[in-house]
């Protein structure tokens, strides 16, 4: 009974064939930029944003105008203004301009706020662009590590599956016990539950690719190089300067002081009087349109609160504490900008000689499989030191799997943190 478990347990099982269509790590980026309900919101951001300022720079130079016209039926006759006798009818046609001549510095102060909000609604397009980037790798590396931890199971399952065939002619032959061939199936079993779930959790991170990308039933991702992690093109001072001048996160945050500075200026304005120039013309008739008697009118008109129980004070100590508020936050950032960058850098580092360390251990590790194994062949070597030099083996390529694409991840945090690229590989925008 115990042969019969031994021969089906041995009996080699082919993988499925795998059709899922592919895309490359450029192609991700960009689609994923186009679906990420974040940065769909951060472009509409921008617009609304820019639109605030055009909007601002127009008050500072046309007046408002509003045109408007009414038409009224009397059940009885009534003096008409335009015609200057009876009628049943009244028509008038009226255009209106205002144009505020001065407003105490608020329209500068409205001008400046809102050029201080398009900057940062930029620079937050730019920070949620490479955050959706940053995501996107993590979710397309996820699905090549996976991919190749199922390489790696598959190649624990043939090991097993050639050591139990060796185990058991060892066993028939009277050189090795039989707990040798039953140690030998119970690896084969562990290893076949590790290829299981390892191609559960493949399945899974393709699903979860095509999600970000939008491609239903999932979607699998192409094979990157395996060529050795390239040094960083700036130094770690280079790259905490150019974070402080240059990364997204850092920009909006000035730029939201300048915005609390503005809104604070344009607070003050309410403390001083305001002038308006007002033009009107209104045209009255008994017919649409009116062509009767037409009235101009020329107003300045000049307009001075005094008093508002005290809502002009909440309103300002509103705005100072928002402008105290924004500065805290930026000089909290920018003095968090050294342990940040270098925590971003060092991981890089840390995960780029990882990475060299893992490649000489599996060098290491294949070898000292090797000789076990031919160890244990010739019967100079327990079954015992044949599995750990297997469970080493296996060890050793899941090391080199997860520091590689930890460098590159690693990589990907500190670009996000930069606000730009530092390789030409792969592009977010």
């Amino acid at each position: 009974m115990i042969a019969l478990l031994l021969v089906v347990a041995a009996a080699p099982q082919a993988p499925a064939a795998d059709s899922m269509p592919r895309i490359t790590l450029a192609e991700a980026l960009n689609r994923a930029a186009r679906l990420d309900p974040n940065y769909v919101r951060a472009l509409g951001t921008v617009d609304n944003a820019a639109w605030a300022r055009r909007a601002a720079m127009s008050a500072m130079i046309f007046p408002s105008i509003t045109v408007g016209s009414d038409y009224t039926n009397f059940s009885t006759q009534q003096f008409n203004v335009g015609t200057g006798a009876p009628a049943s009818t009244s028509a008038t046609a009226r255009i209106d301009a205002r144009f505020e001549l001065f407003a105490g510095g608020r329209k500068f102060a409205t001008l400046s706020q809102a050029g201080a909000d398009l900057e940062s609604a930029r620079a937050g397009e730019q920070q949620q662009r490479f955050l959706t980037a940053l995501t996107t790798e993590a979710d397309y590396y996820a699905v090549l590590s996976n991919r190749e931890f199922v390489d790696v199971s598959r190649d624990r399952v043939r090991r097993a599956g050639e050591q139990l065939v060796v185990a058991r002619a060892r066993v028939l032959s009277g050189a090795a016990v039989q707990t040798d061939s039953l140690q030998l199936l119970l690896e084969l079993n562990r290893a076949r539950v590790g290829l299981l779930q390892d191609e559960a959790r493949l399945r899974v991170a393709r699903l979860v690719l095509g999600q970000r990308v939008g491609a239903s039933g999932g979607i699998d991702a192409a094979p990157l190089d395996t060529a050795r992690a390239p040094d960083l093109p700036l130094s770690l001072v280079e790259a905490m300067t150019q974070a402080v001048e240059q990364g997204p996160e850092y920009r909006v945050v000035r730029a939201n002081e300048r915005s609390a500075e503005a809104a604070l200026k344009a607070r003050r304005a309410s403390y001083l009087p305001s002038l308006f120039l007002s033009a009107n013309e209104t045209t009255f008739g008994d017919q649409f349109y009116p062509e009767g008697l037409t009235r101009r009118t020329l107003t300045v008109s000049l307009s001075f609160p005094l008093w508002d129980n005290a809502q002009r004070e909440l309103a300002y100590a509103r705005a100072k504490n928002a402008r105290e508020l924004a500065r805290a936050i930026r000089a909290d950032l920018e003095r968090a900008a050294e342990a940040d960058v270098t925590s971003a850098w060092e991981a890089y580092q840390t995960a780029r000689a990882t990475t060299e360390y893992s490649a000489q251990g599996l060098v290491v590790a294949r070898e000292s499989y090797r000789v076990q194994e031919a160890r244990y062949r010739a019967g100079a070597s327990t079954i015992l030191d044949l599995l750990d030099a297997q469970a080493g083996l296996t060890q050793a390529q899941a090391d080199l799997v997860q520091a590689r694409y930890a460098a590159r991840l690693a990589l990907a945090g500190l670009e996000a943190i930069l606000g730009r690229r530092l390789f030409s590989d792969k592009d977010p925008s």
